[in-house]
């Protein structure tokens, strides 16, 4: 059984060893869940992320409960079908969809997944991005996935719902990022739930004072049939190689102006670095990476959140990462023969 522990690496960590306990049929325990959070252990979203993975592989688990610190879990069989989840609370979907993905993906046949709870969340990938950015990325290795967002879901209200649908890969090719390559597209999108149409004709004209790009890139869509509000702006570039995907999310403290002046600051640190991949997306690639044998691509900065998660995986699979910093504008992770 392997040890692991979870101080460093927040849920992520979790997440990653559920993914890849279910792949390689090896047990873990992991010991001091969360631990340098200001509330460690177990929250609703991680938890359901343990209970989903047991009902996907008929598993047993010791520890899965509210602030748990220690959990135990022992893979059983992957089995596909047809899965709905419920988080309970504005938790992230899209992480559990991420920890069910690679599993699911190669498995021997097709399931769907529904998961209820937030769409667009702080500190996780929005439904946008995964759409947008992920999976373009994930189906470039020859994974075929079926993805929507049936109803918006922001923090704290939650009450949104994706669905996927994950068909088998039996050999994914492996990928090179090195180069962003040609540009191919620019977009700027504004979604808006029970929040006036002027917040994001604000964020929309802060960002045109900011990157002079066409009229054409801006949109602005209304979602109805929403609980509660919110408002979700992202900026994203679509290249030849790579997509960067950038979003921005609104809250009652935090004008339009703001809202916008922190998607073009974070998009400006990407454009302006070597970079090909922005670090997020680098992190969210590195287990299918893995899963594939070999891959490269070139980010920013090796952040914790990749650090913890190549040392994860070093743990549970047979491979070996090497990291290089080529130029002060990118580092290049790959991962060797």
């Amino acid at each position: 059984m392997l040890e692991i522990n979870g101080q460093d690496g927040g849920g992520q960590i979790l997440r990653s060893a559920l993914s890849l306990s279910m792949i390689t049929g090896q047990a873990f325990r992991m010991v001091d869940i969360r631990g340098k959070r200001s509330k460690p252990g177990l929250m609703r979203q991680h938890l359901t992320c343990v209970k989903a993975a047991l009902v996907i592989c008929g598993g047993a688990a010791s520890g899965a409960e509210m602030h748990s610190t220690e959990v135990v879990f022992k893979p059983g069989k992957v089995k596909v079908g047809d899965y709905k989840f419920r988080i309970g609370t504005a938790g992230s979907t899209t992480l559990l969809f991420q920890t069910l993905l690679p599993v699911l993906m190669l498995a021997e046949g097709v399931s769907n997944v529904e998961i209820h709870g937030g769409t667009h969340n702080p500190m996780a990938p929005s439904a946008d991005f995964i759409e947008r950015a992920f999976l373009p990325q994930i189906r470039d290795m020859g994974v075929a996935v079926g993805f929507e967002c049936l109803r918006y879901g922001f923090a704290p209200a939650g009450g949104g719902c994706i669905r996927a649908e994950i068909h088998p890969v039996k050999n994914l090719t492996s990928f090179s990022i090195l180069e962003r390559g040609a540009l191919v597209s620019q977009d700027v999108g504004c979604v808006l739930a029970n929040v006036r149409e002027q917040v994001a004709l604000k964020e929309m004209n802060k960002i045109k004072s900011e990157l002079n790009w066409d009229e054409d890139c801006f949109s602005i869509k209304h979602c109805g049939d929403v609980d509660g509000s919110g408002n979700a702006l992202f900026i994203e570039e679509v290249y030849e190689n790579s997509i960067i995907h950038i979003t921005s999310l609104g809250a009652m403290s935090k004008s339009a102006s703001r809202v916008a002046s922190d998607a073009v600051k974070a998009y400006e640190m990407f454009r302006k670095s070597k970079a090909a991949v922005d670090t997020r997306l680098a992190d969210q690639l590195l287990l299918p990476l893995a899963l594939a044998g070999s891959g490269e691509l070139k980010t920013l900065a090796v952040t914790n959140h990749i650090r913890t998660n190549i040392q994860l995986i070093e743990k549970f699979l047979e491979v070996s990462f090497s990291v290089d910093e080529v130029d002060p504008g990118g580092v290049v992770i790959r991962l060797d023969d």
